[in-house]
C-alpha cells in the first residue's frame, strides 16, 4: 500500500513535470511565430476594416483599409477621397482587431507593386493630389512623373486642373519624404 502511494505520488510529479514542460514549449512556440508576423501581415488581415493611422509629422489617416501593398496602404477616408500611405511614415495603428493573415513572402509580380507603382498609377489618371511629407509639410498639384526615387509634382491651386498657366512650379519630392498622398 505504502508502495502505491510512492509510485503514484511520483507519477504525478512525472506528469507535472512533462506538462509544465509542454506548456513552456507552447509559449516559446508561440513566441517564434508572432516574432515572424509582419506589421504588412496584421494589415493584410484588416482588409475593410476602419483603421486610424499616425504618421510621421503627426499626420492622421483614418478610414478602411483597402488595399495592402509591399510598402504602402490605400485607405478610404471618404467616397471621394482616398489616402496614399506610406508604410514606413505609419507610427501606429488602431482597429486591427485580434487577426493576422498568415506570414507571407512577396512574390515576383507583388514586388513589383511597390508605392512607385501605386504613384504611377495616380500620375497616369491625372488626378489632383495633396502630398504629405513626413516633416509635416503638404505640397498639393498633379504628380507628373515618377522616378526609381522621387516624384515631380506640378503645384497648382487645388481643385483646378493642371494646365500650364495654373502651374506656379515644378517641385521634385524624394519617394522617404512622402508619408500620405490623398487625392483631391
Amino acid at each position: 500500500m505504502r508502495w502505491d502511494r510512492l509510485f503514484d505520488d511520483l507519477q504525478a510529479q512525472v506528469a507535472a513535470a512533462e506538462a509544465a514542460e509542454l506548456a513552456g514549449e507552447i509559449v516559446e512556440r508561440t513566441r517564434i511565430e508572432v516574432g515572424a508576423l509582419r506589421l504588412r501581415d496584421r494589415l493584410r488581415a484588416a482588409l475593410d476594416t476602419p483603421v486610424r493611422l499616425t504618421c510621421l509629422g503627426g499626420e492622421m489617416v483614418a478610414g478602411p483599409l483597402h488595399r495592402v501593398g509591399p510598402d504602402w496602404l490605400l485607405v478610404a477616408e471618404r467616397p471621394e477621397r482616398d489616402a496614399l500611405v506610406a508604410l514606413s511614415a505609419v507610427t501606429s495603428v488602431a482597429g486591427l482587431g485580434p487577426l493576422t493573415a498568415p506570414p507571407a513572402e512577396l512574390g515576383v509580380v507583388e514586388a513589383k507593386l511597390d508605392l512607385r507603382y501605386a504613384l504611377r498609377g495616380v500620375s497616369r489618371d491625372r488626378a489632383g493630389v495633396t502630398l504629405t511629407l513626413r516633416d509635416s509639410t503638404s505640397v498639393s498639384g498633379t504628380i507628373d512623373r515618377v522616378g526609381a526615387d522621387f516624384i515631380e509634382v506640378a503645384e497648382h491651386p487645388t481643385g483646378e486642373l493642371r494646365r500650364a498657366h495654373t502651374v506656379r512650379q515644378v517641385r521634385t519630392v524624394p519617394l522617404t519624404a512622402l508619408a500620405v498622398v490623398r487625392t483631391t
